[in-house]
C-alpha cells in the first residue's frame, strides 16, 4: 500500500499547487475576480485524493509489506491466489442500469425517478452482497 499513499500524495500535490496557479491566472485574466467553480472543483478534487492517500496511509502502516512494497521481491512473490470473483454473476449490470435510471432522473430532475433508482441500486446491491448466502448458489 505504499505504493498508492505516494502515487496519491503525489496526485494530491499537484492539484492544490494547480488550484493556486488556476486561482491566480483566472484572476488576472478576468479583471482580479478569480473563477471560483475551477478553484472550487480543483481543490474538492485534491481533497479527495488526499482522503484516498490518507487511508492507503493508515493501511499500509497496519498490514504486513506486500511484493509491490518491498525492495528485495521476486516476481514470484506475488504469485498464488488473489481472491474469488464470482464468475456469472447478473448483478453488476442490474447495479449499472439502476445507476443509469437514477442519473436520468436526475437530468431530468424527475424525482421519482431519482428515488427509483436509487431503490433498485439499494436491492441489486444488497443482491449482490448477499448472492452466495441465498437461493441457487448457496453455500453449504
Amino acid at each position: 500500500m505504499k505504493t498508492e499513499y505516494k502515487i496519491f500524495g503525489i496526485v494530491t500535490a499537484f492539484l492544490f499547487v494547480a488550484c493556486g496557479v488556476y486561482w491566480w491566472w483566472s484572476a488576472q485574466e478576468f479583471n482580479g475576480k478569480p473563477d471560483m467553480v475551477g478553484v472550487i472543483a480543483l481543490g474538492l478534487t485534491g481533497l479527495l485524493t488526499l482522503m484516498c492517500g490518507g487511508y492507503f496511509w493508515f493501511v499500509s502502516r497496519r498490514i504486513d509489506p506486500r511484493p509491490e512494497d518491498r525492495d528485495d521481491s521476486e516476481i514470484a512473490d506475488g504469485a498464488g491466489e488473489i481472491g474469488f470473483f464470482s464468475p456469472g454473476s447478473y448483478y453488476p449490470f442490474g447495479i449499472a442500469v439502476a445507476s443509469v435510471i437514477a442519473g436520468l432522473g436526475l437530468v431530468y430532475k424527475a424525482w421519482w425517478l431519482i428515488a427509483l433508482g436509487l431503490i433498485a441500486v439499494l436491492f441489486t446491491t444488497a443482491g449482490l452482497l448477499f448472492e452466495y448466502y441465498t437461493g441457487a448458489r448457496k453455500a453449504h
